[in-house]
């Protein structure tokens, strides 16, 4: 990643404010934030690029032979952005190590697998492929930057859960033992002689 001249002296400044707290201008705020969204969105689109040639590097090496040339192109790319060769790369390699080009690869990839085996042993933290970068906090120490910008946010409670009314409240008063269980309705008794229909004669 290169940075122009107007970019360097942004980051001069960013840099001596960081050793040398002092009040900056907004000026200075603004232009060392452009700058960190600049860097931000150059990582982003070279591990997007390293991620597409990593899926290509993946479809040539699954259609060996065939495809050595482009695998063989390929695979030196993406060396040279930070990629450590995993098994099948070095199997591949070994299966065309009648070409020259492939097998000056192979010795390079060995060498950096053998690199990765020291540094496990020894404790260390192998590299990884580059990825897209986390989210990270901008600029928020410097004076002035956006941290001013936002006023201070109280976290909100969380809500509790509803609590029963255990007291009476004085707007509701309490229902009496006839409101809640009204009386029944007193059915009317059967005829203590019901009719007898009288046979025609």
């Amino acid at each position: 990643m290169a940075f122009g001249a107007e970019e360097l002296r942004v980051l001069r400044r960013a840099l001596a404010l960081a050793l040398h707290p002092s009040p900056v201008s907004a000026e200075d705020v603004q232009d060392c934030l452009r700058l960190a969204e600049s860097v931000d969105e150059a990582a982003h689109e070279g591990a997007r690029l390293r991620a597409f040639l990593l899926a290509d590097l993946v479809r040539y090496r699954a259609a060996l032979p065939g495809t050595a040339a482009g695998y063989l192109v390929l695979l030196e790319e993406v060396l040279a952005s930070g990629y450590r060769p995993d098994p099948d790369d070095l199997a591949a390699l070994r299966a065309l190590r009648g070409n020259p080009a492939a097998a000056a690869l192979l010795d390079r990839c060995r060498v950096l697998a053998e690199q990765d085996v020291r540094a496990r042993l020894a404790g260390r933290a192998v590299p990884a492929v580059a990825s897209v970068p986390a989210s990270r906090t901008r600029l928020l120490a410097i004076p002035g930057g956006r941290a001013a910008e936002e006023p201070d946010r109280k976290p909100e409670p969380e809500p509790q859960p509803r609590q029963p009314d255990r007291a009476p409240r004085p707007d509701r008063p309490i229902p009496t033992p006839g409101e809640v269980f009204p009386p029944r309705r007193k059915t009317a008794p059967p005829p203590a002689n019901p009719p007898q229909q009288l046979a025609a004669g």
